[in-house]
């Protein structure tokens, strides 16, 4: 669709500059600045005769796709910028509401800006839910990390022979006994602490494991789990967090959306990589390391992923092989050649997100012949 009208949203918590700039002139008027309430927005599309040759733009933040919903739910056009890609002046020195509004609408009608993808209100939910389980798994991680330096500094050490938050290391818990009052208190409520952080783990798996089938592609769901290291709550993360893979068309892509490729600076003749951006989804790449884990023991096909492949074409089968054997050997490999550990599990989570990929598209293609 061609646009005659562009519209710069520069979102504040409480309030909106508004810019305008047209495609007949090089001005861009500013508008002013309205409260953020959706009466306030409301008034705003009003101002326009036709909203379907209006394109209102605003950067992607804290306050979410509320603003987009709206306005696309009146019958308007409206995307939401990556505010790192924003084209910016190295000699600018003065940063302004006035002065942000009035480069985006700039920008977007010169064409300089990048979307993002907006997910629908039910994968937004989706997405908030999984980033709660995601937190409170890293609360329980840093509640047990508490519990053991605090013992530590009290002395206590896990006897040998007892594996770490197991049931051998609860009794243990349970039976150290401490001299002073506020030590047997402290130990009572970092006990109580770790509970109740896996007892909320628990109460969010149970409502979101029996809803997540509800929500996503369902083809794309089970796919995913033929890939070793990817559940049920991997694989709806992946699909809450990426949306369409479809809309990648290389994995090359994918890999940068998750910010697991190398930053690079070359000039010249000469030609320097450095560390991963981390420039993206940070949900993504952290499933992706987290998953590649799995990849550092030797290709296997057990009896829980044996049954998750169950009923998924051999092409997808195939796939999630081919990523074992690969990323074992690249493991392998990396290692042998004096590799951190961790940094070796990186490089594992960029190539893991090709086999993501992969997979995606094969499940588009089968549906697609499937239509036909």
């Amino acid at each position: 669709m061609k646009y005659t009208t562009f519209v710069g949203l520069d979102v504040h918590k409480k309030t909106i500059a508004v810019a305008v700039a047209y495609s007949h002139t090089n001005q861009v008027e500013f508008w002013g600045t309205i409260p953020n309430t959706p009466d306030a927005i409301a008034k705003l599309l009003k101002k326009f005769k036709e909203l379907k040759n209006v394109l209102f733009c605003y950067e992607a933040g804290p306050c979410g796709f509320v603003i987009h919903h709206q306005i696309t739910l009146s019958g308007g056009n409206c995307v939401v910028i990556a505010p790192s890609l924003i084209p910016t002046k190295p000699g600018d020195r003065i940063k302004t509401d006035k002065r942000d509004a009035s480069k985006l609408a700039r920008s977007l009608r010169n064409g300089d800006l990048t979307v993002v993808w907006v997910p629908s209100k039910e994968q937004e939910a989706l997405r908030d839910i999984l980033r709660a389980r995601q937190d409170a798994v890293k609360d329980y991680s840093r509640k047990r990390n508490q519990l053991s330096k605090f013992l530590l500094r009290l002395g206590f050490v896990t006897p040998e022979g007892i594996n770490p938050w197991t049931v051998k290391h609860r009794r243990w818990l349970e039976s150290i006994k401490l001299q002073e009052h506020f030590h047997r208190i402290c130990l009572r409520e970092y006990l109580h602490s770790v509970d109740e952080t896996k007892a909320k783990i628990a109460r969010l798996e149970d409502e979101i494991l029996p809803a997540i089938e509800k929500i996503v592609d369902n083809k794309l769901f089970f796919a995913l789990q033929a890939l070793r290291g990817v559940g049920k709550i991997t694989a709806a993360t992946l699909i809450a967090e990426v949306g369409d893979f479809v809309r990648f068309r290389e994995p090359d892509q994918l890999m940068a959306y998750a910010g697991l490729v190398p930053s690079e600076y070359s000039t010249g003749t000469s030609r320097r990589q450095g560390r991963i951006t981390k420039t993206g989804n940070s949900m993504i790449r952290f499933i992706a390391v987290e998953s590649s884990w799995h990849y550092r023991f030797p290709p296997k096909v057990n009896q829980t992923l044996k049954k998750r492949q169950e009923g998924l074409s051999a092409e997808i089968v195939a796939i999630a092989w081919k990523a074992q054997h690969r990323l074992n050997h690249k493991y392998r490999l990396l290692l042998a050649k004096g590799k951190p550990k961790q940094k070796v599990v990186v490089a594992l989570g960029r190539e893991f997100l090709g086999f993501v990929w992969a997979i995606a598209k094969q499940v588009a293609i089968e549906s697609d012949i499937k239509a036909a």
